[in-house]
């Protein structure tokens, strides 16, 4: 049986996400899936770290956590961005951004 959330990775502290970014967007928001990532758009352009900091912001804001709870592990220079979110399971994460999704 397939991952329902193949985007999404329980882990100790939380949870791990799959992320592809399309910064520069018109709107920001989460916008469905890319492949095996979630997708999700940010206005900022991917200057000094600025469409990073707007990720996490928002997802954060998604979330109902503060920005610091969520941590960019991998990915500050891509597209394809790996963010582990503290404090808040998988299960949670999951119903969470279904409802913005």
């Amino acid at each position: 049986m397939p991952d329902p959330a193949p985007w999404l990775r329980a882990a100790a502290d939380g949870a791990l996400l799959r992320v592809h970014v399309v910064p520069g967007a018109r709107r920001a928001g989460v916008a469905g899936l890319h492949g095996a990532a979630l997708r999700v758009r940010v206005t900022a352009r991917p200057l000094e770290g600025a469409a990073n900091r707007e990720l996490l912001r928002l997802l954060a804001r998604a979330l109902g956590l503060r920005p610091g709870d969520l941590e960019l592990e991998a990915g500050a220079h891509g597209r394809e961005k790996r963010v582990r979110v503290r404090g808040l399971p998988a299960e949670t994460v999951l119903e969470r951004l279904a409802a913005v999704r």
